[in-house]
């Protein structure tokens, strides 16, 4: 039995490169979480004078920490 070229089929080898480059946005994701739930649990550990200080309420922690606060609410927080 002979194989002719056009019988001949070439495996389907994926890059390495493409899941290396997907772990290590799942790595990043995974540090970028355990990151932000240390500056959640820091902040909330200060109390209102401090929070005052830098211009964050207590109610806008998460919001800060996930960069969904604008600066100019942080200045104006009374």
């Amino acid at each position: 039995m002979s194989a002719t070229v056009s019988k001949i089929v070439r495996p389907d080898v994926r890059t390495t490169q493409g899941t290396f480059t997907r772990l290590l946005g799942a790595c990043d994701a995974i540090i970028g979480h355990f990151t932000r739930r240390a500056a959640i649990t820091t902040l909330r550990d200060l109390d209102d004078r401090s929070l005052r200080d830098i211009g964050l309420r207590r109610s806008q922690i998460n919001a800060a920490v996930h960069g969904r606060v604008a600066r100019s609410n942080r200045e104006r927080v009374s």
